[in-house]
């Protein structure tokens, strides 16, 4: 522990530091927080473009994961260092705002620690290298607005929206089928947008997987999908112009808040007790009749009593319906969720044009399909894969693609990808940074040297000698001022990504550089560091 003396000669404790108790000080706190911060960035390095290498990770309970999504990836390794979970928090970040450059920006926000190591042993202050990467991280939004492009599409023709998706997928492990996948985030992105608000609410498209078949049975449903069965076998599989009542109360006999004990001991008495439950089932179940419902979505379940009071009353029923499920069919068919079977009316029933169940495979898997709803135009997108792993990679997949047809309709600017964009701030930042006076120039050109990272990155995964790429792609584009040039990733002999049709939202690109900056700011800022137990 630290002691220290009052004026008096009487010591007093300023830090109790328990027995494993770690303090790193200074510079040795900043390079252990750049090291961290380096070790998870080059985990994902290998993961960046459209040749990256894909991770296997295995859960506790020997689930095995393949994926190369930034976001999965380090949210599934467990990181217990300090300011390495500052890096898997900023690929959340990504993640949440954007949907899509998730390991982009943790590559990129390595590059820029790893640049600013090299200046603190030079003994730059960090916070001059905060400001000077501040200053050029504006340079390169403001590049990038001058280099973005705008696109427009129509309700009916949005091809440049199919090919931007598609550059999304390019990288994933589905992008044998990225055409197909890409045409289906496309459509059903359209299909809830709200294109007068430039708005889309995602929480309209349900994303359902099911293990058999192959990618090419992918499908959009206009409608919603119940991975759900009719709770009696004998009840209709089909529903025309389904009344909907949708019930959070279960269909069992009401039970009294406080202990008790019932004691039987005559046939009598059992047949009583029996009758009074049988009234109460056939009450509940004349409600739901009398409001005008031919369809019951319930919550919870109901016991054998109650489903074959349904089944006589020829009203078919569905349990354990989850809580988002729910609300989605209430959303899209107008309907009021009911909480107690006294508040059924008419006019808290939704409506849809069928529902049906569908069956799947050999093993006659069934699911739920209820289509045209009254209010809303929510969708389904029925993932199918080989195994669950390939459903689960698909969903996690097309999920980035909906997000980014989501950010094209919100703001229709894009930018090159291949690295083009990344090339082209780095030399504008070079440029700007020749202009300024100070310390601030150093941490402007170790700016403008990291976001070559990128497309470094690109190449190598790819299989092509970085270095030479880089350097040529980077002249050419100096020599014809050309913004649209970037690494040849696929090898189809044009340096030019607008030929190649390689896209990246401007919104995205933008992100990353805020992101990677402020987060290497903050890291750069932490010159102390108290740890409970070992720091590393």
């Amino acid at each position: 522990m630290s002691l220290a003396f009052d004026e008096y000669g009487r010591p007093f404790l300023i830090l109790r530091e328990q027995e494993k108790k770690k303090r790193l000080k200074g510079i040795e706190a900043q390079r252990a927080n750049i090291a961290a911060a380096k070790s998870v960035s080059r985990i994902l390095r290998t993961s960046l473009g459209p040749k990256g290498m894909d991770k296997m990770m295995q859960g506790p309970d020997g689930d095995v994961m393949i994926t190369n999504d930034g976001a999965t990836i380090l949210e599934e390794m467990r990181i217990e260092n300090q300011v390495a979970k500052l890096m898997v928090e900023l690929s959340k970040s990504q993640d949440y705002e954007v949907g899509d450059g998730t390991t982009g920006v943790v590559v990129l926000a390595g590059a820029l620690l790893e640049q600013a190591e090299a200046l603190l042993d030079r003994g730059i202050h960090p916070v001059r290298v905060s400001e000077g990467y501040d200053r050029a991280c504006k340079t390169a939004v403001n590049k990038l607005d001058e280099i973005a492009d705008e696109f427009e599409f129509e309700t009916n023709e949005f091809e440049s929206l199919v090919q931007t998706c598609m550059t999304t997928l390019s990288s994933k492990i589905v992008n044998r089928h990225k055409r197909d996948l890409a045409k289906i985030s496309v459509d059903a992105v359209m299909a809830v947008a709200d294109l007068e608000r430039k708005d889309v609410n995602l929480e309209l498209i349900k994303l359902e997987g099911k293990t058999g078949g192959t990618l090419e049975d992918t499908a959009l449903i206009h409608g919603i999908v119940l991975d759900k069965e009719m709770s009696h076998p004998q009840m209709p599989t089909e529903v025309k112009d389904a009344k909907i009542a949708i019930l959070t109360c279960p269909f069992e006999p009401p039970r009294p808040k406080t202990k008790h004990k019932i004691e039987i001991d005559t046939v009598e008495k059992y047949e009583s007790l029996r009758k009074q439950e049988k009234e109460y089932f056939i009450d509940m179940v004349r409600k739901c009749k009398d409001s005008g419902a031919n369809l019951v979505l319930c919550q919870w379940g109901f016991d054998d009593e109650a489903n074959h009071q349904l089944y006589l009353e020829k009203l078919p029923a569905v349990r354990w319906v989850g809580g988002v499920e729910i609300e989605l069919i209430a959303i899209a068919s107008g309907a009021r969720i009911i909480p107690r079977f006294e508040e059924i009316t008419a006019d808290k029933l939704g409506k849809a044009d069928v529902v049906r169940q569908i069956e799947f495979g050999t093993t006659r898997d069934k699911m739920l399909v209820i289509e045209g709803g009254e209010k809303s135009k929510a969708v389904t997108i029925l993932v199918r894969g080989g195994n669950k792993m390939i459903v689960e990679e698909t969903k996690r997949s097309i999920h980035d693609s909906l997000c980014v047809a989501r950010n094209l309709i919100r703001d229709n600017r894009i930018v090159y990808g291949g690295g083009a964009a990344e090339i082209a701030c780095s030399l504008a930042i070079g440029e700007a940074a020749d202009e300024v006076a100070g310390v601030e120039q150093y941490a402007m050109h170790a700016f403008a040297d990291a976001l070559d990272a990128i497309p470094l990155a690109l190449a190598e995964n790819s299989g092509l000698p970085p270095i030479d790429s880089l350097t040529r792609v980077k002249a050419k584009q100096l020599k014809e001022k050309c913004p649209y040039l970037g690494i040849d990733c696929k090898e189809e002999g044009t340096d030019d990504m607008r030929k190649q049709n390689v896209f990246e939202t401007l919104v995205g690109k933008r992100e990353q550089f805020w992101l990677a900056t402020q987060l290497v700011k903050m890291i750069l800022k932490i010159d102390d560091v108290m740890a409970p137990g070992e720091y590393e």
